[in-house]
């Protein structure tokens, strides 16, 4: 599907990133991986990739904080390959906190990591991918940018921001074989997710069950979380040539959540 394709994904060494890069390199992609971690678990991955896909993966450290380390890590997937094919701005950070406790620098930390950063990774993109004739942007945001929710306003600020990025950018470049669309999650189960559960049962000193159900899952009507493999299997659809006229979009993956 993705057969001589190139796919940077930002955020990518754990949990929906990792699971996006993983599908993208099965189906043929070389991948560009970035993000935190020890250099053993990078070298892990990265080995882990070539082994079981026959792909070729690289990785970058770059800061998505700071847009000259952006840049490089595009200019990496053009040096390392010639190409970029597929963007996928993942790369994002979370607080929860009333909106007059959150402090300043959280804000602006949530912010760059979330949503400028995706504009410094496209800005670099596009030229590549109008030189090559095309590409697919994929902005992983969230139901929080379909909706809002009590604590989480810098969070849902940010990723309502990548809606009116990703439908800016696909107008943009509506003509020229260039699409840009948003996925956006519910709950999914991530290693966050396990973290955030065992919290909350010590919190409330509810069941396991419960705090699933009535506290993580209570906006989603079907009751389950979505799996990492549903996001990268989605992703994978739209970076591939049988997405070419969904462009634009905010995508739901949220069990219903938006329905309401």
């Amino acid at each position: 599907m993705l057969d001589g394709k190139v796919a940077l994904v930002t955020g990518s060494t754990s949990g929906i990133g990792l699971g996006v890069a993983r599908w993208f390199a099965a189906a043929g992609a070389s991948v560009v991986l970035n993000g935190f971690g020890e250099p053993e678990e990078i070298d892990a991955i990265v080995e882990g990739l070539r082994s079981e896909t026959g792909t070729t993966a690289v990785y970058s450290a770059a800061d998505m904080t700071r847009p000259d380390e952006i840049s490089g890590l595009v200019n990496l997937a053009l040096e390392s390959f010639g190409r970029l094919d597929v963007l996928v701005n993942n790369a994002g950070i979370f607080h929860v906190g009333p909106v007059d406790q959150v402090p300043v620098e959280k804000w602006n930390l949530i912010l760059a990591v979330d949503l400028s950063s995706a504009f410094h990774a496209i800005r670099n993109a596009l030229p590549a991918m109008r030189r090559q004739g095309g590409g697919r942007i994929i902005n992983i945001a969230s139901a929080l940018a379909l909706v809002g929710a009590p604590l989480t306003s810098a969070y849902a600020a940010a990723k309502h921001g990548i809606i009116g990025l990703t439908k800016v950018v696909a107008l943009e470049t509506a003509e020229e074989n260039i699409t840009c669309n948003a996925i956006c999650p519910g709950n999914v189960w991530t290693p966050l997710a396990e973290a955030r559960i065992t919290e909350q049962v010590k919190t409330h000193g509810l069941p396991r069950e419960q705090v699933i159900r009535n506290l993580l899952l209570a906006e989603q009507p079907n009751k389950r979380f979505a799996l990492i493999e549903e996001i990268a299997a989605f992703a994978t659809f739209l970076a591939s040539d049988a997405a070419a006229s969904i462009t634009g979009a905010a995508l739901p993956i949220d069990g219903g959540w938006t329905a309401h």
